[in-house]
């Protein structure tokens, strides 16, 4: 056996362990999938971004091919932002999706029944806070009194945060002016704001579009973890079903690590980004999804606790409480 074909096997026996305890919602001999086709739940909705992994799975089209096998149809829905995409999430109109660091937080806290079932590695360059290329701001220290562009409750909300700690600026001493990521553009280019915390494919397309300047990006402040969920309900009816979704996710990271230009052609095609564009936030992106691990948990328990600090979110949360039973078992963090 090659030591590429035993991590293929280690990692699928990983993603398989994921679900294992929710299995137990399954009939004796009779897979979720089968009791989902019986109840005519025939179907996962799934929502994604213009970033990540997903919209390469959407692209290449093989989980719909590997899902039709079990008689389980996909649909697919956009989103702008984390945060709208676990709103849809906890009304019900989706079951699965990829959000960063920040939006399960305030989801969580708003009281959404979520779970974590898997994450990219952390990626803390795929995020940055960007100023126009003739602005007069050159170091962190510099946005106090600043009025800064960001959607709130995204994994940028986290990078302001951590970005104004190391630069020794009270959070109060910068105007936060909340927008989703196509108005924050429209505000940054016409000038009505001085500063854009913003993330991957946007950053990639203000940098070669608008030459912006990145003031600082994530590295040495945030992990910025790129996280999978999905509604409890749908994580305890259909286990197989998600174990199938990261397994075709986990071949798309292996198919996307080795064939960068082909990665750029599909997201150029799926965002309408140009393919200079995407194959800069490409470069950036961290491939290998795996089930949340306990430092990982711990990692986001800390970007739980400084919102709390801030009263960003109405109270104080413990992220574990969003892990399927069978991760409050795991060890693990490889």
């Amino acid at each position: 056996m090659t030591h590429r074909h035993a991590q293929r096997l280690s990692r699928r026996t990983t993603l398989g362990l994921l679900f294992a305890a929710a299995a137990g919602v399954m009939v004796a001999g009779m897979p979720a999938a089968a009791q989902a086709q019986a109840k005519g739940e025939l179907q996962v909705r799934i929502g994604y971004q213009k970033y990540g992994t997903l919209t390469l799975l959407k692209g290449r089209g093989t989980l719909e091919k590997r899902l039709a096998e079990q008689g389980v149809g996909v649909k697919w829905t956009e989103f702008p932002a984390g945060p709208v995409l676990l709103e849809g999430l906890n009304v019900g109109s989706i079951d699965f999706g990829t959000v960063g660091e920040a939006p399960p937080i305030f989801a969580q806290a708003a009281g959404a029944n979520l779970v974590y079932v898997g994450n990219e590695p952390a990626s803390p360059a795929s995020e940055a806070i960007v100023v126009p290329k003739a602005s007069g701001l050159r170091t962190l220290a510099d946005l106090k009194g600043k009025k800064i562009a960001l959607n709130k409750g995204s994994n940028v909300h986290y990078l302001l945060l951590k970005a104004l700690e190391k630069a020794g600026v009270a959070y109060a001493d910068i105007q936060p002016v909340f927008l989703p990521p196509a108005d924050a553009r429209a505000a940054f280019e016409r000038g009505s704001v001085d500063a854009w915390a913003i993330w991957d494919p946007f950053l990639a397309a203000a940098e070669k579009q608008l030459g912006a300047r990145v003031l600082a990006d994530g590295k040495g402040l945030v992990a910025n973890y790129q996280f999978y969920l999905a509604s409890r309900t749908y994580a305890e009816k259909n286990p197989e079903i998600l174990r199938i979704v990261l397994d075709e996710v986990a071949k798309v990271d292996d198919w996307g690590r080795n064939n960068p230009d082909e990665v750029a052609t599909i997201l150029s095609a799926q965002t309408g980004l140009g393919k200079d564009v995407v194959a800069l936030a490409a470069s950036r992106y961290a491939y290998g999804v795996k089930p949340v691990s306990v430092d990982v948990i711990a990692s986001q328990q800390r970007v739980a606790d400084a919102f709390s600090a801030l009263k960003l979110i109405p109270k104080p949360i413990v992220v574990k409480d969003a892990l399927l039973p069978a991760r409050q078992l795991a060890t693990s963090t490889k």
